[in-house]
């Protein structure tokens, strides 16, 4: 059996913009624009980036609740973007998505029971009349109570609200999680909780995941692997070890910096990027990193950076990377 799990080649995304008199195609935004990489089973991997850097529309075409404009996206050997409908539906139960927004996606009229009895209802899992201990079960598994169950969403905090998120995403036995931003949305105090319980499910359940996050302190505690992404390309993979001990690319280098070092005796030296990130409708020629970048020089505006090998399983997207 293979270790690789998720394989995504080439995966490519532009939104259609129209205008005139007519209603015309005038343009593309380019959310994502060539992205590969692959997850192994069992495996955290870590999406960041800016605002803006396709990482969650990355996410999205993954699950395929968008439709790629080119690329590949094959789970356990099955090229996902090829599926018909009905395969598709059926096939959803092995990938699920974790919502960033726990208040919004959870319908604020329907019970606990409800949430989770659609997904088990939906894929015909267990019976009817066992369906109420299997619900039990999940909100046991995410630390929540049985007695919940009977309870709607406004009753619960932030914290709890995204637990239930969690156990309507697990209801199905899924092998693969996509979790977009999961803890963003949350007080500092509550994101430990979360990210600890992921942990833990990942470890019971063994799960596998994209993680899919703007915060490098968060994803550093979770994730195995980090695919740091700008404007709809990948910047730099790396294990999450080798990425935070050796950033090689000037834009990895300039997020770790910004992350704040909880030891008052350790200065880290900022790296203040300049200007804003340019438009995915207009992204720049060459390396699109290079009007904000430190190192940029001639050859950044002419000609793409490929992907170079900088050592064991760590990849860097930079003409200069040493």
């Amino acid at each position: 059996m293979s270790t690789v799990l998720l394989r995504v080649d080439g995966l490519v995304k532009h939104f259609p913009i129209h205008g005139g008199v007519f209603n015309r195609v005038v343009g593309h935004l380019k959310a994502v624009d060539g992205v590969s990489f692959t997850v192994n089973r069992g495996e955290v991997v870590g999406l960041v980036g800016e605002s803006g850097s396709g990482k969650t529309t990355a996410g999205r075409l993954v699950l395929r609740l968008e439709e790629a404009t080119a690329g590949t996206v094959a789970f356990d050997d099955t090229d996902v973007l090829q599926l018909s409908r009905e395969p598709l539906r059926l096939f959803r139960k092995r990938m699920q998505l974790v919502f960033q927004d726990p208040y919004a996606s959870l319908n604020p009229r329907e019970k606990v029971r409800d949430v989770l009895s659609h997904a088990l209802a939906l894929h015909g899992i267990g019976t009817r009349a066992d369906r109420t201990d299997r619900m039990a079960a999940l909100l046991e598994q995410v630390g929540l109570s049985p007695d919940h169950l009977d309870r709607y969403p406004h009753e619960f905090s932030g914290g709890q609200r995204q637990r239930i998120v969690i156990a309507r995403a697990l209801a199905v036995e899924p092998e693969f999680l996509v979790a977009d931003e999961p803890v963003s949305a949350l007080d500092v105090s509550i994101q430990a909780q979360v990210i600890n319980l992921l942990e833990d499910l990942k470890t019971r359940f063994g799960l596998t995941m994209l993680f899919i996050a703007h915060d490098l302190a968060v994803v550093e505690h979770i994730c195995d692997r980090v695919i740091v992404m700008y404007l709809g390309k990948v910047m730099e993979m790396a294990g999450a070890g080798d990425l935070y001990a050796r950033p090689a690319h000037p834009y990895t280098q300039a997020l770790l910096s910004a992350v704040p070092v909880p030891d008052p005796s350790r200065r880290r030296v900022r790296v203040a990027l300049k200007g804003d990130m340019p438009s995915p409708v207009n992204p720049p020629s060459g390396c699109v990193f290079r009007t904000r970048c430190p190192r940029a020089e001639a050859l950044c505006a002419s000609t793409p950076p490929p992907m170079r090998d900088i050592g064991p399983g760590h990849v860097s997207a930079c003409h200069f990377t040493p």
